[in-house]
């Protein structure tokens, strides 16, 4: 049975040999999903630092409320 240059010793050993390419990639990778996670656990902990201060969280829902007009009395 004749086995194609993918099959060949050659071939095999280009799937164990990392190229520079592909570590320097690699980092940049590692690097970018670093700087994600850190992005996501900041506005994590603005939000639980924002909920647990105990102020009002009304937002602006485009209607009146009396308890937010000022009095000019």
């Amino acid at each position: 049975m004749r086995r194609g240059p993918a099959h060949g010793r050659l071939g095999l050993m280009a799937l164990k040999v990392e190229h520079e390419m592909h570590r320097r990639r690699r980092s940049r990778n590692v690097g970018l999903g670093l700087v994600l996670v850190a992005l996501i656990g900041v506005v994590f902990g603005l939000s639980v630092v924002k909920i647990t201060t105990g102020e009002s969280m009304e937002g602006y829902d485009h209607a009146l409320r009396p308890q937010l007009v000022e009095d000019d009395r």
